[in-house]
């Protein structure tokens, strides 16, 4: 039997260092981020979907999706973001589900989801646990600061742009508590997974 584990977070909280625990363990990872571009490459559906609904102008000369400008377009315009967003979003949770089926057909013990959104997007019925890479506010303000040099305005507003870092720790099943050192984060998610009986070769 596989258990599939949702691993989540917010801005600055972590996640993708917990994320690399996990493939270090040798846990498989599903990353929807990952997922999110390839299901937009040249050829795939969901691409000519999108050049269908946007015209050639959101073309690269490569071919390829020019993201700053079919941002642009959706980012004043409520109905086009719609648009996109019922093209894209259905792609990458095909894509997911296809990939933790097939994990789960060949017997992984564990399997991570790894879904920034998950409880923005409604995807917690994707998961049996979910676990929570978190950070106190304080913590991920100076964080975000010092990782994409941006004011504290800035910070903010993109902090505040997703469901709150403690409502998310509450709904959880278990949180990775990422205020202290890496070696203290890797120390608590292995002692998780063996809370949750998952052999660790």
């Amino acid at each position: 039997m596989s258990l599939v584990i949702g691993l989540t977070g917010s801005i600055a909280t972590g996640k993708s260092t917990i994320a690399n625990m996990f493939k270090e363990l040798n846990i498989e990872v599903i990353d929807a981020d990952l997922i999110a571009r390839e299901v937009v490459e040249p050829g795939k559906p969901a691409y000519l979907e999108i050049v269908k609904t946007f015209g050639e102008a959101i073309l690269l000369e490569n071919k390829e999706l020019n993201r700053k400008a079919l941002g642009e377009i959706v980012f004043n315009d409520e109905d086009k973001r719609k648009k996109l967003n019922k093209i894209i979003h259905p792609a990458i949770r095909k894509e997911m589900i296809a990939q933790r089926d097939k994990l789960i057909e060949l017997n992984h013990p564990a399997i991570v989801m790894d879904i920034p959104l998950i409880y923005e997007s409604g995807l917690e019925d994707y998961v049996e646990k979910i676990v929570v890479a978190y950070v106190t506010e304080k913590t991920q303000l100076k964080r975000l600061i010092k990782r994409d040099q941006c004011t504290k305005e800035e910070a903010l507003s993109r902090i505040h742009s997703q469901i709150n870092i403690e409502e998310k720790a509450k709904k959880a099943d278990a949180i990775i508590d990422n205020n202290g050192t890496v070696e203290a984060s890797y120390h608590q998610l292995v002692d998780l997974l063996k809370k949750w009986n998952i052999n660790l070769t």
